[in-house]
This record gives C-alpha cells, sequence and structure tokens, in this order.
C-alpha cells in the first residue's frame, strides 16, 4: 500500500509569521494536533499543540505577541506520496513523530500521514508497532 492510498489530502500550511493564537483556532477548526509551516513555497517546520503548550503557555508568553516561528519546531521530516507505507512508518519510528507531511514528485505537499491513518489502513497489529515506537520517549 501506498502512502497516498492512506493520508490525509489537501492540508493547508501556515507562514512563521502567522500568529499563535491564529494557528490555534485552525487546529481547533480542522480538529488537527498540527500544521506544516511553509515559507517561500517550501515546507520549514511544524508546529504542534504540544510546541503551544511547552514553548508558550508553559513559558509564560503572551501568546498574543507570539508567532508560530517562535514555537514550531524547525525543519521537516517528510514522505513522499510514492512511497510504501512501510517506509513511512519506518521514517515516524526512527524520528518518533506521529504525523508526517507527504510530498509529491514536484515536492509539493499535498497531504499528511498520522499515525491513525495508518491504523485505519493496516493491520492492528502494525499499529501498536508504531505506536509503540514512536511513544517510547514518553516513558
Amino acid at each position: 500500500m501506498k502512502v497516498k492510498d492512506v493520508m490525509h489530502q489537501g492540508v493547508e500550511w501556515v507562514s512563521p509569521d502567522t500568529p499563535v493564537a491564529e494557528v490555534a483556532k485552525k487546529m481547533r477548526e480542522h480538529d488537527v494536533g498540527a500544521i506544516p509551516v511553509g515559507e517561500n513555497d517550501r515546507l520549514v517546520g511544524m508546529v504542534t499543540d504540544r510546541d503551544i503548550t511547552i514553548r508558550a503557555v508553559a513559558e509564560d508568553k503572551d501568546i498574543s505577541k507570539l508567532s508560530v516561528r517562535e514555537v514550531m519546531t524547525s525543519g521537516i521530516i517528510y514522505c513522499r506520496d510514492t512511497e510504501d507505507v512501510g517506509d513511512a512508518i519506518r521514517i515516524m519510528e526512527t524520528k518518533q513523530i506521529r504525523r508526517l507531511p507527504v510530498i509529491d514528485e514536484n515536492k509539493r505537499m499535498v497531504g499528511i500521514v498520522a499515525l491513525g491513518d495508518i491504523s485505519h489502513g493496516g493491520s492492528r497489529d502494525l499499529a501498536a508497532e508504531v505506536m509503540k515506537a514512536v511513544s517510547a520517549h514518553h516513558r
């Protein structure tokens, strides 16, 4: 099975200059916990609900004055839409991440594959294996 068969399509991204409060509202509106960050037509990072909690709320920062750039995780780990789901799983396990942006042959983001997508598209044992590996750093 290919990544394009299980991923969420039509994912939006935000600019690093987007206010944190605005991205948090987008997360609520779309019921997601992560949004890719793009600049100059390139993916440059990811902002998660955890990033906002740890790097803003827990640090007692004024969220009304913060931009995504100040809380996002820089750098981007991704997979291609034509890769086997098993390859995406290995990336997620190795990097201990729960969501993986998906790019096409033109290096354009076309979706995100998340643990839930894998659990719906694969076996129960596979989903359990991935969850265990990705969550290992939280013990």
